[in-house]
């Protein structure tokens, strides 16, 4: 079918009838660009103008679609030839609307998962509902965009695609749990006792500690090494304030502004906001907190920090000596000396520099032994 041929035999005949572009869209229920674009040769009337044009400009429809007038010896040779076209251009007519549709929904889809990632909190099982839901979509896409393929070569790009697409949710899931630090939203939540939930995912599992709570922390196990009762669980942010995020604040003297912030800052107590001195001279360090210790003292919570605080900062600031915490009203002071000579297994903590491994299990796992804490807290700190 040749669109320009045809083009040019339309504007031919509109002007043997002596009728503007206008004139004819208006008799035809369209706009005189439609007109304009038929008679350019840039797409073709709809079906179903045909008659109506053709009784318009006083033609055939087997004269429309051959571009030009015909004798009666090519009427039916013609007639044949362009059955044959008209199914061929409304089958490509067809596929075209099928092929966008089939775009719009791969696109809608994947905006719909790509939403609902964003928009709905990790815990919420509306976001895994509504991502999946978008895969389906997109899906339903796919098959639309492999329609004329044949079937088994359609079904294994479509399984292929799903498969694809959702091994891709869960990765892009993954990435936002270890960077946000937050509950995967594909998974089985399990609560465990009031401050930990367990979420069981098939590749991994996460655990959140002291849910709701200003010292919320994940622990991402790929190795399946917890379980809801072997899981540590500390009072205070143990992604902000373990081992492993400040052993990069490591130094051999105490003086150095900018280490020693970054380690006090990470440290519990810190979230109540403070100031700090340090004095070459003597090398002690003074903590001003910003905060009444007895407000804040539920379940041991000042001791166990002030605890956990002063080992760290002896074991991570080598030439420190004493350290002052000031709160309100009242003032804790502790020594090396004494965290050395009192604290069980300090040695195997400072082994080598600092042992991550001996830290966890003599300073991390014996903070939340309320006996423990009692007892040495009362012989360290004057």
């Amino acid at each position: 079918m040749n669109q320009e041929k045809i083009g040019k035999f339309i504007a031919k005949c509109r002007k043997d009838k002596k009728m503007t572009q206008s004139e004819l869209a208006e008799k035809l229920g369209v706009t005189d660009k439609s007109v304009g674009n038929w008679e350019n040769g840039r797409n073709m009337p709809d079906l179903s103008l045909f008659k109506p044009m053709c009784d318009e400009l006083g033609i055939t429809i087997n004269e429309l679609l051959s571009g030009e007038r015909l004798k009666k010896e090519e009427y039916q040779e013609k007639f044949e030839e362009n059955i044959i076209n008209t199914i061929d251009y409304s089958t490509k007519k067809i596929n075209l609307i099928r092929n966008n549709l089939g775009i719009v929904l791969l696109v809608l889809g994947i905006l719909i998962s790509f939403t609902a990632m964003t928009m709905f909190a990790s815990e919420s099982s509306w976001g895994s509902i509504y991502s999946v839901f978008g895969a389906i979509i997109s899906l339903i896409g796919v098959s639309k965009l492999t329609k004329n393929f044949k079937y088994s070569k359609r079904l294994i790009i479509c399984l292929a695609f799903f498969a694809l697409y959702i091994i891709a949710l869960f990765i892009i899931d993954y990435i936002s749990v270890v960077s946000l630090r937050q509950l995967p939203r594909f998974c089985t939540i399990k609560t465990g006792n009031g401050y930990v939930y367990e979420c069981d995912n098939p590749l991994y599992k996460v655990y959140r500690v002291n849910s709701n709570t200003p010292n919320e922390y994940v622990i991402i196990d790929t190795k399946n090494e917890y379980t809801i009762d072997t899981i540590p669980v500390v009072p205070f942010n143990r992604d902000k304030s373990g081992i492993d995020n400040i052993i990069k604040y490591k130094n051999k003297y105490v003086g150095n502004n900018s280490n020693d912030s970054n380690l006090i800052n990470s440290l519990p107590l810190s979230e109540y906001g403070y100031v700090f001195a340090i004095d070459p001279d003597n090398l002690s360090l003074t903590i001003d907190y910003h905060i009444t210790d007895w407000y804040i003292d539920e379940n041991y919570y000042v001791e166990k920090s002030l605890l956990y605080n002063s080992v760290s900062i002896f074991a991570l600031i080598d030439n420190v000596k004493t350290i002052k915490y000031n709160f309100s009203g009242k003032t804790y002071e502790v020594t090396r000396e004494n965290v050395e000579n009192y604290y069980p297994n300090y040695n195997e903590i400072v082994k080598d520099g600092i042992n991550k491994e001996a830290f966890n299990k003599y300073l991390e796992s014996k903070i939340t032994d309320d006996e423990f804490v009692d007892t040495y807290f009362t012989k360290i700190f004057i």
